[in-house]
């Protein structure tokens, strides 16, 4: 049946007309069965050998599927224990050429490149093994190394559908079904270059090994369907999880299906667009809860652009959200207004736009109107699809905090949202055993698509809670929901971790830290009391909001991770400084523009020195030889002081070392002496600038503050961060009284 090339360990095929005849047969069963798609096809024609063709891993059809739809006849490298196997032999004698991999012999590594060197196709998959999660695991090295090595391209090819397979090895993570839809996703070659300065061998297998996984996440990431608007995802999500599967809840413990949830969506949506036309704004003011999910993918559904507002930032700053936004209608809830007792704000609103309450609009629903929201909720796949909502409309308005001045009205995309909602899943190996327990607000980019719209299109359930600030509530809710992912920032985990029982966050597996920045007691006491390792992130609400991630593949404590795929980036130099630079990031998560109160009507896009698309951070970071990026401070968190920049975050750094358990902000304020002088506000009220000065080991003289002022509590926002406009006024009315 077959000859054997031993110089090669290669096994070839010998009948190559029997060979097309099952490969021609195996494609018409698998178009009928599993409807194939494949694209990019061309991206194989264009590829020029040698070519190493890697493709991720997700169920035993995947290398029959590349084998039958790929031209030619595929050559597999596989380990040599299971080409073996008796099934595998004699399926690779009709199907597939094989080359026999022996991991404990670096000699079939050497004849692999001698096989690729001689202009031949290889067929990798660089995981080694089915992926048990459906997502990307553990890259091995080796394949990294036999394409530089070998001087060879490499092929990327998504394998997207098979791991909702009885044939995958995702157990409980998917719904299983017999014939899902598979797609074939073929992508351009690319080369695998480490730099030429790293000239030892292993630290050139490890960086060859690392751009192949960067490769292989922008594959998965670029080749995900986030070019789509929002309810199109969950309509998307229902058919891969189930309609009856439960995804959200709230303190109500009233567990909503995808079928309810749409159903309630569909209908509190109907109900709402007969006061704004399409493309119009209306004003969300509502908690944590389901009924504020269902009024927001009710909107979406409609194409109504809900403008989330933050209750927590006064009046006047409500009211100037409401004229940026153009809003004449504002939806809440009486028993939020009774609870949260802002009575006195929605008077004052009322002066300005019609407030909608939603116990008022849903009081003529009868049991009639919610079975037939039933019955259009299991048939919205066959009609939702004539709207005309496209990825790069309009889906939502956030409001940036103010903590560095004015607020402006962002305003993100459809597809802004779902392609961050796939950056981050891209990297984190989420399932539809997950459960999130979310309290960070949805006015919060970070509540909003990581804590609410990541889990809702993921098929996780959510566990929605009111309020982040109650120390002692979240805990218990988390132990009651068994969540295993959660949201926070360092200030709302530093107050969780104080109040906590040591075994409310037992089943807890992620914890994603963001906002601000993460500080090391609070790293500290979460691994001391409950085991958890912290994974800080960082974004802007301008990005929708993530950037940059840890994840317990790529970890680096100080840092706040990698870029997520498809996140290009460029560094600005600022003068005077001499170890960070500016960041300027561009990617399909980055906002459509911002709405600025002095012109509401005009969408201002993002824009930067590196042109039109690019958005200015603002921060001042550095990137590693690893790709983690490290926050140095805002730009505009940087004191001159006698010619010299100075960051503030480094003097709240040594003042948080100095006192670890208290909250401290660093301003600067003019001085006659030097031009500025750095000025620190913190809650230890025995706080002496001389405690600073004799710990400031391996701090600059500079970033001692030259006023330190005490007070019991230090101004902060909503989300948790410090509200430095407040901080300066409240330190400059001190330091003159």
């Amino acid at each position: 049946m077959t000859t054997t090339d031993l110089q090669h360990n290669v096994t070839t095929v010998r009948w190559p007309l029997l060979t097309r005849v099952v490969k021609f047969f195996l494609r018409i069963v698998f178009r009928c069965l599993y409807r194939v798609e494949i694209k990019g096809l061309e991206h194989y024609h264009q590829a020029q050998t040698p070519l190493v063709i890697v493709a991720n891993h997700v169920s035993f059809l995947d290398p029959v599927l590349l084998g039958s739809f790929l031209p030619l006849t595929p050559t597999y490298a596989i380990n040599t224990r299971v080409a073996q196997q008796p099934f595998i032999k004699f399926s690779c004698s009709i199907l597939a050429n094989v080359f026999e991999m022996d991991p404990t012999n670096p000699l079939s590594s050497k004849a692999l490149i001698k096989y690729l060197k001689q202009g031949h196709r290889a067929i990798i998959f660089p995981e080694g093994r089915i992926s048990t999660t459906g997502t990307l695991m553990k890259i091995y090295d080796g394949t990294g190394m036999i394409a530089e090595k070998a001087g060879a391209k490499v092929l990327p090819v998504r394998v997207d559908g098979a791991q909702y397979t009885p044939f995958a090895k995702c157990g409980l993570h998917f719904r299983t079904r017999w014939f899902p839809k598979i797609t074939l996703s073929i992508l351009p070659a690319r080369s695998i270059h480490p730099p030429a300065e790293i000239t030892n061998n292993r630290e050139r297998r490890e960086a060859a090994s690392q751009l192949l996984a960067d490769l292989m996440a922008e594959m998965m990431f670029q080749t995900s369907h986030y070019r789509q608007d929002i309810f199109s995802a969950l309509l998307e999500a229902r058919q891969i999880h189930g309609g009856k599967s439960y995804i959200i809840e709230d303190i109500k413990r009233e567990p909503l299906s995808y079928d309810h949830f749409i159903a309630r969506s569909l209908l509190v949506g109907d109900q709402l667009c007969g006061l704004v036309n399409p493309g119009e704004r209306i004003g969300v003011l509502l908690p944590n809860a389901t009924a504020h999910a269902c009024v927001l993918f009710g909107l979406f559904a409609n194409n109504r652009i809900p403008a989330i507002l933050n209750t927590s930032v006064g009046i006047h700053s409500l009211l100037s959200a409401c004229e940026i936004a153009r809003l004449q209608h504002i939806v809440t809830s009486r028993a939020f207004v009774e609870a949260a007792k802002i009575h006195d704000l929605i008077e004052a609103l009322q002066q300005q736009v019609e407030i909608v309450y939603l116990e008022e609009l849903c009081t003529g629903i009868t049991t009639k109107d919610k079975l037939r929201y039933l019955a259009k909720s299991k048939t919205a796949r066959f009609w939702y699809s004539r709207q005309s909502i496209q990825p790069d409309d309009p889906a939502v308005i956030l409001f940036t905090s103010g903590s560095e001045g004015k607020p402006k009205g962002v305003v993100l995309s459809h597809a802004n949202l779902l392609a961050n909602r796939e950056q981050i899943s891209t990297c984190c190996d989420f399932s539809g055993q997950d459960i999130v327990l979310n309290a960070l607000p949805m006015f919060h980019s970070f509540g909003l698509t990581a804590g609410t719209l990541l889990p809702v299109l993921y098929g996780m359930k959510v566990f929605l809670y009111p309020s982040p600030l109650h120390y002692k509530i979240v805990p218990e809710f988390a132990y009651e929901s068994a969540a295993t992912v959660f949201f926070g920032t360092n200030t709302f985990l530093r107050g969780y971790a104080k109040h906590a029982h040591p075994y409310d966050f037992n089943a807890v597996r992620y914890v994603f830290a963001g906002a601000e920045k993460l500080q090391q007691d609070t790293r500290d006491i979460w691994m001391d009391k409950f085991g958890i390792r912290i994974f800080e992130g960082y974004g802007a609400t301008e990005t929708a909001p993530a950037l940059s991630l840890n994840t317990p593949m790529y970890h680096q404590s100080g840092s706040v991770g990698r870029l997520l795929p498809g996140i290009q980036y460029q560094l600005e130099t600022v003068e005077g400084i001499a170890n960070g630079q500016r960041l300027h990031v561009a990617g399909p998560n980055i906002m459509l523009g911002y709405r600025l109160h002095d012109n509401p009507d005009r969408l201002v896009p993002p824009t930067s020195i590196f042109g039109d698309g690019w958005y200015d951070t603002g921060d001042i970071v550095s990137i590693d030889e690893n790709g983690f990026l490290h926050i140095l401070g805002r730009a505009k968190r940087f004191a001159k002081i006698g010619g010299e920049m100075v960051s503030l975050t480094v003097t709240e750094q040594l003042a948080t070392s100095t006192w670890p358990d208290a909250i401290h902000a660093a301003v600067n304020l003019p001085d006659a002496a030097k031009g500025e002088c750095i000025v620190l506000m913190t809650t230890r009220l025995d706080a002496k600038r001389a405690e600073l000065t004799s710990s400031a080991k391996g701090y600059s003289e500079l970033n001692i503050p030259k006023h330190v002022i005490t007070t019991e509590e230090v101004p902060l926002l909503a989300s948790g961060k410090v509200d430095y406009p407040a901080v300066l006024q409240l330190a400059a009315q001190k330091l003159n009284s």
